[in-house]
Parts: structure tokens; sequence; C-alpha cells
């Protein structure tokens, strides 16, 4: 109750202010996205008023404001928004809620601080790069999470760089690590080309990784690209999983195929494909059970469920999408190999690297098994989940 009250009273006078603004301004919003984020605003708004205060006259006043604004923000068309440039809404709400998306750099502040501040501690009055500075260095990749075996390699590169007298300045080492950070990850970098209709995507990973939520971060995104999107809510185990994706599926207006809990997610996965071939659907996004990765069953569930796309879709699933969680640190690459050895993971999405001071995983994966990352996750909004760019990875982590 005290959180709710703390966000609502934070959030109250934007939202009065927006208000005014939105009338004022005859309600133009810009571009689908931003209505979108406002309704799923005033949604959640909505249900915790209902469910948290009805008897407090100003909260019933100031809901009965968001049901009006609510119809008048349905009301708005296509034509009208896309008539409209995101440029002049950011100058008319600087300070509502409509900020600024948040760069990749503040997505990674506790990694880049980390990382940076303790770089910085080990170069401060170093005139040259001795053993110990060396030491000192593969001490702080390794706590980074940059895992051993790419500490090493990054090491050897320094080592035989200061060989050849090519880096013989304290003040070099940050430039060549960019470089060779960014070799690692441009080396087994690719995007994801959706060259298949449809094109089916079995999404994999542990419970607690964030996997339903970014299976709906990313069907918003393709749907909004103009892609026809279907979800399938395979993961029948875990309690209220259908019903995070069907409100994932809702909020995006997605069809989803699903089945009552308990249900075999191979049959789930069967119906899916099926009906994605029936609906001319050009991406189809399948949910999976995330139990422990050491589970012997969970791993035989899943080759099951992929032995049953393959019977509808020869060449099926298109993209084996693994979801890891940058908190875990090291565990991401055990996890990494078992779903890699039982299902052959064709991308990684790395989610909540806003959370963590120790995003060298993300270097450490895809140098340990040469598997792409797609999409990093630097937040809880829709746009905060990002396609990765190597490039502005690893500026953002050594500015």
């Amino acid at each position: 109750m005290a959180k709710f009250f703390k966000f609502f009273n934070k959030k109250k006078d934007d939202l009065k202010e927006t208000i005014k603004e939105l009338d004022k301004a005859k309600l133009e919003l810009a571009k689908r996205d931003i209505k979108d984020e406002i309704l799923k605003l005033l949604e959640e708004t909505e249900k915790n008023i209902e469910n948290k205060k009805k008897s407090d006259y100003e909260v019933l006043k100031l809901y009965e404001q968001l049901k009006e604004l609510k119809k008048k923000v349905n009301s708005i068309s296509t034509n009208e928004l896309s008539n409209i440039t995101y440029q002049h809404i950011k100058k008319e709400n600087k300070s509502g809620l409509f900020s600024k998306l948040k760069s990749l750099k503040d997505g990674l502040t506790k990694t880049r601080k980390n990382f940076i501040s303790k770089l910085d501690r080990i170069l401060l009055g170093k005139k040259e790069l001795d053993e110990d500075v060396i030491e000192q260095l593969e001490e702080l990749l390794i706590s980074s999470d940059i895992g051993v075996k790419t500490t090493l390699y990054l090491i050897e590169k320094i080592e035989e760089r200061i060989s050849r007298a090519k880096l013989d300045d304290v003040k070099e080492v940050k430039n060549a690590l960019k470089e060779y950070l960014l070799e690692i990850l441009m080396k087994n970098h690719s995007e994801l080309i959706f060259n298949r209709k449809p094109f089916v995507i079995m999404v994999v990973g542990v419970n607690g990784t964030g996997k339903t939520t970014t299976i709906g971060k990313l069907a918003n995104k393709y749907k909004n690209s103009g892609k026809k999107v279907l979800l399938a809510a395979a993961d029948t185990f875990r309690a209220a999983a259908i019903e995070q994706l069907e409100e994932w599926a809702k909020r995006a207006n997605i069809d989803i195929i699903k089945q009552k809990e308990g249900a075999d997610p191979s049959a789930v996965a069967f119906d899916a494909v099926k009906a994605a071939q029936a609906r001319d659907v050009d991406v189809l996004i399948i949910d999976t059970a995330g139990r422990l990765h050491t589970k012997v069953n969970l791993m035989e569930e899943l080759k099951k469920m992929k032995r049953v796309i393959k019977k509808v879709i020869p060449d099926a699933p298109h993209e084996v999408l693994l979801v890891l969680d940058a908190n875990t640190g090291q565990n991401a690459i055990s996890q990494t190999k078992m779903f890699n050895e039982a299902l052959d993971v064709t991308g990684i999405v790395m989610t909540k690297l806003d959370g963590t001071a120790k995003g060298g995983i993300v270097v450490a994966v895809t140098n340990e098994f040469g598997i792409p990352i797609r999409y990093i996750g630097v937040g809880e909004k829709i746009e905060d989940l990002r396609e990765f760019n190597p490039k502005e990875f690893v500026e953002a982590i050594l500015e």
C-alpha cells in the first residue's frame, strides 16, 4: 500500500498537468508507441486506484479524469498520430510522461562506473605497464564477469602488444581494451534476419530471467515494425505464466494460442505453428517452460517441442533465443552451456543489464560459445529492450 501511494503521489501532478496539456494541444500525442505508453500507464493507474483506494474523493475524481482521457486517447486516429512528430511531443513535454528514452550509457551506468573507477585506480600514477598493473587488470576483468577464458585472451593480447612496443603508455590501456572487446563482439555479431514466413522463434531460459516479459517486448517491437505476430503460451507448468503472456498479447493487440495450465507444451507449440501457417503470420514467438536448467526432464521436454515444431515446418524453429539475466553472472555461462547442448541456441537476449555492475558477462558468453547477442535489456520499459550494437555497448562501458 505504501509503495503504491509513493508511486501515485509522484505521478499525480504529472498526470494532472498532462491532462491539461493534452486538452490544450487537442490531444496531439504522436505516433502509436507514445499512445500505447499512455494507455499502459493509465490502465495500471486505474487498476491501482480501483484495488487500493476507492473511498478517497480526490482519487476518485482523478480516476474519472483518467477514464475520460483514456476515451479521448482511444479516439485519436492513426492519421492524426502520424502527422505529429516525436520531436514536437518531446519539446512540449520535457518533464511530463513523455521523457526522452534513456541512452544506452544511462542504462549501463552501474557497469560503467564500476569498471571505469576500478580501472582508473589501477592506472592512477603509473608511468609504465609493469607486471603489477597487468595482474590488477586481470583481476578486474575476472571480477567484472568477463570470465577466465576471455580474460586470459585479453591479457595475452595486451602483453603481446607491449612486447611489440606498440603499447607503452598506461593511457592507451583503455583504448586497447576497447579495440579487443569490440573485436570479440563483432566476430560473433549478426542481426536477426526474418527470411521465412512464418518465422518461428522458440524462446528458452530459466524462470526469473525475464523470459515472458522479453517475449512481450519483442512482440510489440515486431508488430510496430509492420509484422503480423502470433504468440504461443507453451509454458504450461509455471503458475500464471499463461496469464502473464495473455496480458502482453492483450496490451499489444496480438493473437495468442493457449491451452489450460498443465497441458502438453508440445501440443501448444504444434497448434501454434499450424495456426501461424493458416493465419499468414510473419512471426510466431513460442514461450517455453523455464524450471531449473539442471533438471534433465526440462531439457527433454524442450527437445521434444523442437521435434514437434519440425514436423510441421522442417527448418523451424528458425531462431532459438536464450534469455539470460545479467545479474546471475557466471551462472549465465552454465545456463548457456546446458541450453546450447540440448537445443543449439542461435541467439541470446541479455536482460537486466541496468541492474548489474558486472556487464562483462555479455562478452564472456558470446566469446565462449560464439552465439550472437541479439538484444539487451537496460530498463523496464518496452523500448528499453534494445537491438545489440557491439560498438555502442563498448563505448557505453568504456567512455
